[in-house]
């Protein structure tokens, strides 16, 4: 046997498992959700009949209630990249050598760790109108003007849920910057300081040039995350009140878990998919380097 054909059967060997893996969890099932997507199909009966474009032309024109989803999806994208320059800056302040630093880089990491249901369960109990810590806090305060249901109020609920998920997710962005602030050299803000630059210019021409790749994942983190979020407002509102916190995450799944239409929400999950990928790439449009080019 020759050594090319023995590296060749060793090299195959070791990709053996791993591209079995991808195949059998990942290629095949959205093989079937495109597939699904394009029956009426129930989730237990055997059979299916193909129905076309039926669930998507449903989808986009007889589901008000998907629409409203979406927007309350685009409320967890907004102030999440809002967020973002408030998380910019406490990565900044984490960098510099300060007396227990590692201390508070592992206080902003812990959010991340816990699990969503035991966070979820938590705000539940902070948020709770019959002496929930929050409420007690602002009446403690004098405010008793700002009580009110934070999960049943239909003005508020989505601000309170997104606080949450804000709580949860921002760690692990400010861990991320942290990395690609430590990647920069630090003969560049030498340099910079001997040139007469401050703050805002080392920010400006170093710092946010040397972790736009970090950025970039940050920001694709944000879009999928704010698209997918489902966890948080189904374990404290269900949704509620009425349809108000619903994400279309949330309502794929009440669509197909609870309406047994899994048609349906094959098509909805192909459909996010699909947002996922075009707003990934217009989002990767906008921060483009064109000084590459």
């Amino acid at each position: 046997m020759s050594y090319t054909l023995q590296k060749k059967i060793i090299i195959g060997s070791f990709l053996f498992v791993p591209v079995s893996l991808m195949l059998l969890f990942l290629i095949y099932p959205t093989f079937q959700l495109f597939r699904y997507s394009f029956t009426n199909w129930d989730g237990y009966s055997p059979a299916l009949s193909y129905i076309g474009l039926d669930n998507y032309h449903k989808l986009l024109f007889d589901f008000p209630d998907a629409w409203k989803a979406i927007g309350n999806n685009g409320i967890y994208f907004i102030i999440h990249l809002l967020f973002i320059p408030v998380e910019l800056m406490m990565a900044v302040l984490l960098n510099r050598t300060m007396r227990g630093s590692a201390f508070f880089r592992f206080t902003v990491l812990m959010p991340y760790i816990i699990n969503g249901i035991a966070v979820a369960y938590m705000f539940s109990y902070i948020y709770s109108p019959v002496s929930g810590p929050l409420n007690v806090l602002l009446k403690s305060l004098g405010l008793q003007s700002l009580i009110t249901g934070w999960l049943s109020n239909l003005h508020v609920v989505n601000y309170s849920l997104v606080a949450v998920s804000l709580w949860r997710f921002s760690g692990v962005h400010i861990i991320l910057m942290l990395a690609g602030l430590q990647s920069i050299p630090q003969d560049l803000y030498e340099a910079a300081k001997m040139d007469g630059a401050g703050f805002w210019l080392q920010l400006r021409h170093i710092t946010l040039p040397g972790i736009r790749r970090v950025m970039e994942m940050i920001l694709f983190l944000n879009i999928s995350g704010a698209l997918l979020q489902y966890d948080i407002p189904y374990v404290m509102t269900g949704g509620g009140p009425g349809t108000a916190s619903s994400t279309f995450g949330l309502f794929s799944l009440q669509t197909a878990f609870t309406y047994n239409n899994y048609g349906l929400a094959s098509a909805m999950a192909v459909s996010l998919l699909f947002l996922i990928i075009v707003f990934s790439a217009l989002q990767n449009w906008i921060i483009k380097d064109r000084s590459e080019a």
